[in-house]
């Protein structure tokens, strides 16, 4: 994460926004009256499908019932028949 007052953001605002775009660093921009976060729109649609998802109760539960299968488990993926 990248720090900055707003007076350098201003100086080169092109830079930190292809920052964000380019290498998905997050810029925390601080000001007298807050900060605010630079992120590209690819990591806030994730943010936001994960929110989503996670926002499902069955969804969530099949996630959380996914991360907890072992390995040994799981269908190799040339065996998914879709």
């Amino acid at each position: 994460m990248t720090n900055i007052n707003i007076t350098n953001l201003r100086k080169n605002l092109f830079g930190y926004i292809s920052q964000a775009v380019e290498f998905n660093e997050v810029i925390n921009v601080n000001t007298k009256n807050g900060n605010a976060v630079i992120i590209s729109e690819d990591d806030y649609n994730g943010l936001m499908e994960t929110l989503y998802l996670s926002s499902n109760p069955m969804v969530k539960k099949e996630i959380l019932d996914g991360m907890a299968t072992p390995v040994e488990e799981c269908i190799p993926e040339n065996e998914v028949q879709w």
